[in-house]
């Protein structure tokens, strides 16, 4: 799998719990993030890269884009492109959204590129739920996580700002439409209110993984599991605040070059 930087570690998090058996590699694009606020066409340039990478370098069976930005403009791409079947975290998010709300008023935030993609407005007409969703963008919150700040009056004062609208909708559920929000999930849920069921997308794209690997009948048994981590940028930082995010299957990381594309 891969994510912009840390955020597609809640991601990494779940497969490890759902799927314990099965190997993971796990690319963070701290080189280039973040993806939010970079035209789609060079995030898409940069999410065929990392996934072609986990395939020929790594030998992926399965690539999931573990960014709501770069799932949304590129997941049906890379899908027709790729041998092995690839997963986003966009559509298992919605239908977990969709799936909680008593009132069928829902919410969703994310970068500024996921929400001008309207991947998720797509994705929940897709499924069919009759339900009004009001959509904000947060910039500034992946900065933030990448910082490893995730509490304070400052991150606190911007919630409020950005989460105004969704407030205001009445919505009693919020999909955090980013891997990097769960992080954020203490201070989104003190001002969203108690009412306000948070949903992630993480273990609902686990159990999509391994639904696809039970359906090729391709389930790992073996109990001598491997969890590579890499980084495009600076490795010490990302095994350092990915160690503290992930937990202690972190235990190092590697360079990921963006021209080979292979461990160091």
């Amino acid at each position: 799998m891969f994510d912009s930087g840390f955020g597609g570690l809640t991601v990494a998090r779940a497969v490890i719990d759902v799927l314990p058996n099965e190997n993971l590699i796990y690319i963070g694009d701290t080189g280039r993030y973040p993806y939010g606020n970079k035209p789609a066409a060079e995030v898409r340039s940069h999410a065929r890269e990392l996934a072609w990478s986990l395939v020929t370098d790594y030998n992926a069976k399965v690539v999931v884009i573990a960014c709501n930005t770069a799932a949304s403009v590129s997941l049906d791409e890379l899908a027709d492109e790729l041998p092995v079947p690839v997963i986003g975290v966009v559509e298992p998010g919605a239908r977990a959204l969709v799936r909680v709300t008593s009132n069928n008023r829902v919410g969703v935030i994310g970068t500024v590129g996921t929400i001008a993609s309207g991947a998720y407005e797509q994705a929940i007409a897709a499924s069919g739920a009759k339900v009004a969703l009001t959509s904000a963008a947060c910039p500034g919150f992946v900065e933030f996580v990448e910082r490893d700040q995730t509490t304070g009056k400052e991150i606190t004062v911007l919630a409020e700002r950005l989460l105004a609208p969704i407030r205001e909708a009445d919505v009693d559920a919020l999909l955090l439409g980013c891997t990097h929000y769960p992080y954020l999930s203490r201070v989104i849920g003190e001002v969203m209110g108690p009412d306000v069921v948070l949903v992630s997308s993480a273990d609902e794209t686990a159990f999509a993984v391994r639904e696809v690997l039970l359906e090729l009948e391709d389930l790992r048994t073996g109990s001598d599991a491997t969890h590579t981590f890499l980084s495009s940028g600076d490795v010490a930082w990302f095994a350092d605040l990915g160690r503290r995010l992930l937990g202690p299957e972190l235990v190092s990381a590697h360079h990921w070059s963006t021209k080979a594309g292979r461990k160091s």
